[in-house]
């Protein structure tokens, strides 16, 4: 079968609550099904824009480590990502590189900073912190629950032609005001759900999966025994109430 290639973009900064663990489960989950799956670890600095991968994976970081990746972004990163994701590669999103995504983030002083402008959103600081687990429910793969935990101080707000990736259950979501959570955009899976996400959510890990074996001729996935991992969502499910 084929090899699916997934970028892990600003690896080695953006890796808050564990967020690796996402790569690790879409890794496995592809090699339980007889997939090649290779992940390249994509830095600060150049590289070659001509790079094919299938999935981007952009974890999430705090506003200083944001803040130190934007100079790196713009200069040679920004035509590559808006570019993948217009030609529909599969991108994973979490929080801060949820957040990176959208066109600027108004801080708690008033100020605009400037991001990628790849999906029509933007995100506005405000206090207090938006802390807990969060449930929501999302209409991919037959619809089901999503267990996660949030952490983000910024409310983010969709625009034109930018779905909800689901609708909240508990916790607070984009904002904690129109119920929405995540955003889906193209092939863009955007979410502020850290944990990590997709090893206790299996269903949703497929989704991504699928989205990007498409391109490979893939139309649907074989069972995996998912026991342990229906598990674990059942019991943060049961323990979010």
């Amino acid at each position: 079968m084929d090899t699916i290639r997934i970028c892990h973009l600003y690896n080695d900064i953006l890796n808050l609550y564990g967020d690796t663990g996402n790569v690790v489960s879409m890794k496995k989950r592809l090699e339980w099904r007889g997939f090649g799956a290779e992940v390249t670890e994509l830095s600060f600095g150049k590289f070659d824009t001509n790079t094919k991968f299938d999935i981007i994976f952009i974890g999430g970081g705090q506003d200083f480590e944001q803040g130190i990746l934007t100079e790196d972004l713009f200069k040679y990163k920004a035509d590559w990502l808006t570019g993948q994701i217009e030609n529909d590669t599969t991108v994973l999103a979490i929080c801060g590189g949820y957040q990176m995504l959208g066109n600027y983030y108004i801080t708690d002083k008033g100020e605009n900073i400037e991001f990628l402008g790849a999906v029509d959103f933007y995100t506005k600081a405000s206090s207090p912190r938006m802390i807990g687990n969060i449930v929501y429910r999302t209409e991919l793969n037959g619809g089901h629950n999503v267990a996660a935990f949030e952490n983000h101080s910024g409310k983010t707000y969709l625009g034109k032609g930018v779905k909800p990736l689901g609708k909240v259950v508990k916790g607070f979501g984009n904002n904690g005001e129109d119920g929405t959570e995540g955003a889906r955009y193209r092939n863009v899976f955007a979410t502020y759900g850290h944990g990590p996400l997709l090893p206790k959510n299996p269903a949703f890990c497929d989704s991504i999966l699928l989205s990007a074996l498409k391109t490979h001729g893939v139309n649907d996935l074989s069972e995996l025994d998912d026991r342990i991992e229906n598990a674990a969502l059942k019991n943060a499910l049961d323990l979010y109430g």
